[in-house]
């Protein structure tokens, strides 16, 4: 029996990586030979998976407004096993707002009534919670998500280099205690990691906030999403590892 996705997306392409550049660019050559550039929508160093030569993954647009028709989703690692790897970080965002608004997420499937996203919040410059949830439970949940690519030894391992704006989020969902109840939601996005640490070598203070912020009370649901051609698996919560 095949087991069905948990999230569908459009059609996606296959390619091959030749290189990311700008940080915003690739070049990828797709089968039918066509080399195109495409949007990288990743910010980030990507460490471990921005090989040239892995078989990549890319969606494609026709908004003329557009200066690259192609955006660049994912990618194919060789770690232990083949594992695809989401790499468009506002992807994970759509695929909750998807789970919530239709109560898919097991620990907080039944905790809510309304789903607002982007709200503002908080007391440090410009801060916007991904999600508020409210209206079913006394106190309302703020819910953050981070994308989660980087791992090693099916670990998966957050940041992956130094985050202001990360440890900014920890600080602000701990401030709302004991008046709301916070959550730090972590998309694993490959379905080849089974635990989730801090990335202590990576951002030390990162890695010390998100300790102080259990410690709070900050809940922390690293949730494993496997990653296919057609969609998202959910494959349910990475064993919690406070450090690495």
């Amino acid at each position: 029996m095949i087991e069905p996705l948990f999230y569908e997306y459009p059609p996606r392409q296959i390619g091959r990586l030749i290189k990311r550049y700008k940080r915003f660019l690739a070049d990828i050559e797709l089968d039918s030979g066509e080399i195109i550039t495409a949007h990288c929508p990743n910010t980030g160093p990507m460490t471990g998976v921005c090989t040239p030569g892995s078989s990549v993954l890319v969606s494609y647009s026709d908004n003329p407004k557009r200066k690259h028709c192609y955006t660049w989703e994912a990618i194919e690692v060789n770690d232990t096993v083949p594992t695809w790897v989401g790499i468009n970080t506002g992807l994970p965002n759509r695929v909750v707002k998807f789970a919530l608004e239709n109560h898919l997420l097991p620990e907080l499937a039944n905790r809510y009534d309304r789903v607002r996203p982007e709200v503002r919040y908080g007391e440090e410059n410009k801060s916007r919670i991904d999600f508020l949830l409210t209206e079913k439970e006394e106190k309302p949940i703020y819910l953050e998500v981070k994308n989660v690519t980087w791992s090693k030894e099916r670990q998966a391992l957050f940041p992956d280099t130094v985050t202001t704006r990360g440890q900014k989020h920890l600080r602000e969902l701990m401030a709302i205690l004991p008046d709301a109840k916070p959550i730090m939601l972590y998309f694993i996005n490959r379905g080849d990691c089974t635990s989730f640490a801090a990335a202590e070598t990576a951002d030390p203070t990162y890695a010390k906030l998100l300790k102080d912020a259990i410690e709070q009370g900050v809940t922390i649901l690293p949730y494993r999403f496997q990653l296919t051609p057609k969609g998202y698996k959910f494959l349910g919560q990475a064993e919690l590892i406070r450090a690495c």
